[in-house]
């Protein structure tokens, strides 16, 4: 029963055009090592080892890797970097060692401070933060609930980063609320401001993909962790631990891409938000608090003459020219169809044309013998 409910995932994992074997095996073999590592490890290890080898995979490799090709090639990594030569790592062995050995603290950080949380949790709760079992989740769930997730992340995000790590005070009370009731101003937060500007923007100059990661341990945990885990923990009742896998890989992986500051990123909207994240990285002044740009463009704090909604159009312009030459590459074999069909008509027309005139012809012939045959008995 439970392969039964399972296989609707391959809908997600696999593209529904292919139908082949293989596909099939595939999804059995992940389904049955799936349900070992569920029968064999505690709820608590699987979150662990998963979230481990989601971020070195996405995050940590790529990061070094981008930093290698930087490094060893940069006459060619500056032509496809935003800002061009500016937007290449320091070369520094030290500066790049400290840089490193930061990220890699913030990274043993952040699993040790989930691990304490969700033992914790489950501790607490007498249950697994996230349900682990052996039933994969369907696709539509899986769906629904990565757009609620991005969703929060998203607020939690613009809002953490703007007021609090970049100490923008909260918006004025209306008039008319000031000129009856004199409220105190808002005192402006100079502590966590200050360690974020030290850490994350030491550089004015555009980030690079190990900068995900470097920043004042206190601050990071604010930006990046906070607003990954906790909508996890909101929707943690319903939520399936492999969905929450497919969350944080898909979060780890536009992290890297949009820090690495390469204008081939593929897709117009990935491409903004690499966009965006320079501009922040080095702008004058300061902007592009959130991921996606949605709250930047409502509240007027975005950076740059393009917005998401630009981005948004492009996607959907490049779309619909796919589909006008998909629709002309079909007009163009629908008429190439009907004038085959059209000759081939034609010609069979032509064809029965002669062979009606030689039948014709052949009628005549023999009657013509007919009416002198019988014109030889006409008195």
């Amino acid at each position: 029963m439970d392969i039964l409910l399972s296989l609707p995932i391959a809908s997600y994992f696999f593209s529904t055009s292919v139908t082949s074997w293989s596909t099939s095996l595939n999804l059995l073999f992940f389904y049955m090592t799936w349900s070992t590592l569920v029968l064999t490890h505690s709820p608590i290890q699987i979150e662990l080892i998963g979230t481990t080898a989601i971020r070195l995979v996405f995050w940590l490799i790529p990061s070094l890797l981008f930093l290698l090709f930087d490094n060893l090639i940069p006459s060619v990594a500056r032509t496809i970097k935003h800002n061009g030569a500016s937007a290449l790592p320091p070369t520094d062995f030290k500066t790049l060692s400290r840089l490193l050995a930061l990220a890699l603290f913030n990274l043993a950080l952040e699993t040790a401070v989930e691990a304490g949380l969700s033992l914790g949790l489950s501790l607490l709760l007498k249950q697994p933060v996230f349900r682990t079992s052996t039933t994969l989740p369907l696709p539509w769930q899986i769906a629904k609930q990565l757009a609620l997730l991005f969703t929060l992340r998203e607020i939690l995000t613009y809002y953490t980063h703007r007021y609090w790590l970049h100490g923008t005070p909260p918006p004025a009370p209306p008039s008319t609320i000031s000129k009856r009731v004199k409220l105190p101003k808002a005192p402006k937060p100079r502590y966590l401001p200050s360690l974020h500007k030290s850490y994350a923007h030491r550089y004015r100059s555009p980030p690079f993909a190990l900068q995900v990661r470097v920043d004042h341990p206190f601050s990071f945990l604010l930006h990046r962790f906070v607003p990954t885990y906790l909508p996890a923990l909101i929707l943690r009742n319903n939520l399936h631990l492999l969905t929450f896998f497919v969350f944080l890989a898909l979060t780890t992986a536009e992290e890297t891409l949009s820090h690495s500051s390469y204008n081939i990123i593929p897709g117009v909207i990935m491409g903004g938000i690499t966009r965006r994240t320079c501009m922040h990285y080095t702008g004058r002044k300061p902007g592009n608090y959130g991921t996606w740009g949605v709250l930047d463009w409502v509240h007027g704090t975005g950076l740059g003459k393009r917005d998401v909604w630009d981005d948004v159009r492009d996607e959907a312009s490049k779309h619909q020219l796919r589909e006008r030459g998909e629709d002309l590459v079909d007009d163009a074999g629908g008429k190439v169809e009907k004038a085959l069909r059209r000759s081939k008509r034609n010609l069979n027309m032509s064809k029965s044309g002669k062979r009606g005139m030689s039948n014709k012809r052949g009628k005549g012939w023999m009657m013509a013998d007919e009416d002198d045959s019988e014109g030889d008995w006409v008195p």
